[in-house]
Parts: structure tokens; sequence; C-alpha cells
């Protein structure tokens, strides 16, 4: 049998919902089936045994062909061994020509497992995908540290690749599919599980938002000079009710956690308003957050490289500017 068709691990969140990822990754699909010929696009749900009528009518409407369904209460719990033999056992059955994962905490632990055991590449925490003049996918990343961004192919099948959420569009409109739902049994029962979960505790920000999940951002540099700099960062982003953030310097210096890391090393974003603080600008840090729709600079060197991507640049002292700003704005 021929590979053929593209399968996306549909990831299901603790909180029982599907991962945003998932639909950034099932409209990049629809882009790259056209190119192949009109293939199909199927998505693979695993999850515990509860209702996920929510789940399919989300999968429903972004253009999947088939779903796969996988429910036991066994998988209430992510488990590497549990969910890697599942996923490998229906790649085995159905062959798809292209396999994509979302690069999230789960998907950085389950993509690498599955390409092991199956003997093919994964090109990880991709940026963009498409398929090259031979049909085969061309997956984009940043390597050298940032400086360049390199684009890589895999010889074997399936082709795996995983990808950052935030830097691929979820459709703007719904995309209709008479899509067939296909339950499947799971065959874990001789499969040994080596890791029990004993507690799980939520980070949850100062702010009380994750920058990943918040229309604004704050967010703070090396420029800062100290850890006061990001208190005052958190009261402009309570202000406007939007989200603290930083670059890697921020982090490395310990004026920060990496929670809020924005960057090639941390989180990618994609907020309606970026305000960067004393923050230059190098690519390893742009490449997390140049999709904002709107980016304010603020920076004492007119030259800084951040200015290059602001819609509004500000040359001058972040303890001046922002305390400023915050008293308008209240």
């Amino acid at each position: 049998m021929t590979n053929q068709g593209i399968l996306i691990y549909a990831e299901v969140t603790r909180e029982g919902d599907l991962a945003s990822v998932v639909l950034e990754l099932a409209n990049s699909a629809q882009n790259l089936a056209a190119k192949l010929g009109g293939q199909e696009v199927s998505a693979l749900v695993v999850t515990n045994a509860g209702d996920i009528e929510h789940v399919k009518s989300d999968l429903k409407s972004n253009g999947f062909d088939k779903v796969y369904i996988v429910q036991d209460e066994r998988l209430a719990i992510y488990s590497t061994e549990f969910y890697s033999k599942i996923v490998i056992d229906l790649i085995n059955e159905i062959k798809p020509e292209i396999v994509l994962i979302g690069a999230t905490t789960q998907g950085r632990d389950l993509a690498p497992r599955i390409s092991s055991s199956l003997n093919t590449g994964l090109t990880a925490d991709c940026t963009s995908l498409d398929i090259n003049e031979k049909g085969m996918l061309a997956a984009t990343r940043p390597t050298f540290g940032g400086n360049l961004m390199a684009t890589i192919l895999c010889k074997n099948f399936p082709q795996m690749a995983s990808v950052r959420p935030k830097v691929l569009k979820k459709s703007t409109f719904p995309i209709e599919k008479d899509t067939q739902f296909i339950e499947i049994k799971p065959e874990i029962d001789n499969v040994e599980k080596k890791v029990e979960l004993v507690e799980f505790i939520k980070n949850i920000p100062s702010t009380g938002k994750r920058i990943d999940e918040s229309e604004i951002i704050v967010a703070g540099g090396k420029g800062l000079k100290s850890a006061d700099g990001l208190k005052l960062l958190e009261e402009l982003a309570n202000v406007l009710g939007g989200a603290v953030g930083a670059s890697r310097a921020a982090v490395d210096a310990g004026w920060a956690d990496h929670s809020i890391q924005v960057g090639q090393t941390g989180k990618t974003v994609m907020p309606k308003l970026y305000i960067a603080c004393a923050i230059s600008g190098a690519i390893q840090h742009t490449v997390g957050m140049n999709s904002s729709e709107k980016i304010i600079a603020i920076n004492k060197d007119p030259k800084a490289p951040i200015f290059q991507i602001a819609d509004i640049g500000i040359v001058g002292d972040v303890y001046e500017i922002v305390p400023e700003l915050i008293e308008m704005l209240k």
C-alpha cells in the first residue's frame, strides 16, 4: 500500500478541549492536501471515556475527512507508552504520507517516540509547512541558534513534523465536510506504563494570564537591568488586562520564569498587541512574536533591530515612558 493522506494528532487538553494548535494544523493541512492532488486529511483523538461532542464539532467544521477516536478510562492522564502505542498502531494501519503533531509539551514528548519507533525522520518545532516540487513535505524551522531558517525533507514515510503553536493561522471560515467518525479500541493491555502522575500543579502567572492565551503581552528584556523592571511591566500589563513576557536574556538573568519566555527556546505568541520593552530584537526573540497583530517597541537605542518589525517605535528610557503610560491608562 502506498502512503497517502495527512494524519494530524488531535490533542485534547487536560480540560477536555481541543488544543488550539490542532485547528492551526488543520488549516495548513488543507493547503498541503490540495498540493498533493486532494488527499484526505484525518485526525486522531485519544482521550478518556467522556463527552467529546464539542471536540467532534470542532473537527467536523475544520475540514477533516475522517476522525479516528480512541476512548478509554486509562487514557484520562497522558502516558507516553499508552498514547504512542495507539498512534503507531493507527499509522501502521492507514499508512499516511504525512503526520503532523503540535509542538506542545505533550507533542514534544510524543512525536520523537513515534518517529523513532517507525524509523522515520522528524522535523521538530517547525514554523511553516509546504510541499516542494517533488511532492515532498518541506518543513521549515529555525536553526544555528535562530540565525538561519532551514527547510528540511524527510526521506522515509510517514514524513513527520511537529509545529509550534501560534505560528500557523486557523481558518477564518468553517470548512464543512461529511466527516466520518471511526471508533477504535486501544490495544494497550500488555503495555507497561513506566511513569505515574502523582500530582499536577498548574502554573498561574502573577497577572493571572498565560502569555500563549493573552491578547495583550508586555515583554521585557535585558535592558531592564533588574527584576524591578519586570514588576513595572507587570503593573502595565494589569492595567491593560494583559500578560507579562520576557526575553531569554531576562530569564537567564533570573528575573523571570521560563514559563513566560518568548522566542525560539520559549513560547511562540500571536497577540493583538505586543509591547517590547528594552528588548533589542535579536532573531531568537522575534521568531516567537513577529506574527503579533501590532507591535510597540520601547528602547533607548534608536538602531535596535526591534524597530524594524515594530508598528510603533518609541526611543527612550523604559523607566520614564512606562510609568507615564500607566498613569495615562489609569
